[in-house]
């Protein structure tokens, strides 16, 4: 799969180049091209010029067809889709058919249905006796595109989290220009691909590779040309992208990183409750914004829970790797200083050898860690690993106490049979989802988002409609 930049609806490849990594096995499997400033430039001109032209102009059924035309085309091309989502992060197969991909699809053709109920929405209220004079005044309001929106996404869900904001924003009727992870820019290409035969007019969609600091995403994310920014991915990247979009008072919409808890109380479906965690702590090798990796359990429940956990992290096979060297590396530390700081290793802990190529690969063995305290660093900061470490509770308030102190309020769990104490609990838990007896179980039409150092703002059905689109009110004087 080459990578390449799609600008102003020409692909091209300007700028030096830099490895592609498979991290399955660690061999290089390509080479992206980097975007220097003036590429970025050139996007934003085009996606500029777009705006003032036929994709400005363009009707919003036509928008919408062109949306459906684009899901089509993923759909056409599903096996493509599936192989370069595999080979740039290494999850398994399984995943991108079922997730990923199908997803990817159905962002567009939701946000094609929703084109009619909002951005073109108008209502309007007859308002007597207007304080400024006598008589009436018709009010309506009308939405507008935001304009020029940069897109930065991540590397541990590439086509569906791109697609995720590419999809609402062009529905809007605003021009993109998206840059994907350096790490995972092969779905974003082929994403470029079936834009450009869809037939979208030039600019409406463009797209530059590279770097984060001091490369493409500070270009972009800190262009005056930029009208709004949508980025998913680590808190202090997000903390970076609101300083540079600060200088022009630049609207943001941000999914950052978690630190997310699960409170197992005693009356819970035990099986239940094991098979949600082992998900939601290792999916995807717990590179998921929504991994557990704070797990609390009811005292009297709290061993056996514990030992089968345990015994089920340490028979898990196809978990697949981290997603470069450098961030298993960081996983990797994160088990030593858990040593350090007087964990025990229920499993895992450390690095699994397979005897074959996937040894040169960047893997790390799921671990599940006990017996450090609250205040230990393991605990506290945001791993992104297959990790999570498991902490008794003896009263509701306890467990609630425990999960909101953290400095992330992303996504939950509760685990209980006892109906008021999930009504009770759900409401009091700090993140912007909380899961009552599942994980991950997403309808995307419901807000997705977090709260304190998690993000800022709110995506999925109207709510992205509603930060990727402006209100306007007019006053007419009847």
């Amino acid at each position: 799969m080459k990578a390449e930049h799609y600008v102003d609806g020409v692909f091209r490849s300007d700028g030096p180049v830099f490895p592609l990594v498979a991290p399955v096995d660690g061999t290089e499997i390509g080479a992206v091209p980097e975007a220097t400033r003036e590429v970025v430039d050139d996007a934003v001109a085009a996606a500029r010029s777009a705006l003032e032209g036929p994709w400005g102009a363009m009707a919003a059924e036509d928008r919408a067809a062109a949306l459906r035309r684009v899901a089509d085309g993923v759909e056409a091309r599903f096996e493509e889709f599936v192989e370069a989502e595999v080979a740039d992060t290494g999850r398994p197969r399984a995943f991108a058919e079922t997730v990923d991909v199908p997803r990817a699809v159905g962002n567009f053709r939701a946000y094609a249905d929703l084109l009619y109920g909002r951005p073109e929405r108008a209502y309007t209220t007859r308002i007597p006796g207007w304080s400024s004079g006598t008589g009436e005044a018709l009010n309506y309001t009308v939405r507008r595109p935001l304009g020029v929106v940069a897109i930065v996404s991540p590397w541990n869900l590439p086509l569906l989290l791109s697609t995720w904001k590419i999809a609402p924003a062009l529905a809007c009727g605003n021009a993109v220009v998206a840059k994907p992870s350096e790490e995972t820019p092969s779905t974003a290409t082929l994403l470029a691909q079936v834009i450009d035969d869809a037939g979208l007019p030039a600019g409406a969609f463009n797209l530059v590779h590279g770097h984060g600091p001091g490369a493409a995403g500070e270009f972009l994310t800190g262009h005056p040309g930029v009208d709004a920014i949508a980025f998913t991915g680590e808190s202090a990247t997000g903390a970076a992208i609101m300083r540079n979009a600060a200088d022009h008072v630049t609207p943001v919409s941000f999914e950052l990183g978690g630190k997310n808890p699960a409170l197992v109380f005693a009356d819970a479906d035990l099986d239940a409750a094991l098979d949600g965690t082992v998900r939601s702590c290792f999916t995807h090798s717990g590179q998921i914004c929504l991994c557990t990796e704070r797990v609390y359990v009811e005292r009297p429940v709290f061993d056996e829970f514990v030992t089968r956990l345990g015994e089920r992290a340490r028979a898990l096979e196809d978990y697949g790797p981290m997603i470069s060297a450098a961030h298993r590396d960081k996983v990797l530390s994160y088990y030593r200083l858990a040593r350090e700081e007087g964990a025990t290793v229920v499993a895992g802990g450390g690095a699994p050898e397979f005897g074959d190529a996937r040894d040169g690969g960047f893997h790390v063995e799921p671990t599940v860690l006990t017996g450090l305290p609250e205040t230990a660093r393991s605990v506290r900061e945001e791993i992104f690993g297959p990790v999570c470490h498991v902490a008794p509770f003896d009263t509701e308030d306890e467990a609630l106490a425990l999960a909101n102190d953290s400095p992330y309020g992303l996504a939950s769990a509760v685990w209980t049979r006892d109906l008021s104490r999930a009504h009770r609990v759900a409401p009091r838990v700090e993140t912007g989802i909380v899961w009552v007896n599942c994980w991950n179980l997403r309808d995307l039409r419901t807000p997705f988002g977090g709260v304190k150092a998690s993000g800022i703002g709110r995506e999925g059905g109207e709510y992205s409609l509603d930060f990727f689109s402006e209100p306007v009110n007019v006053c007419i004087q009847i």
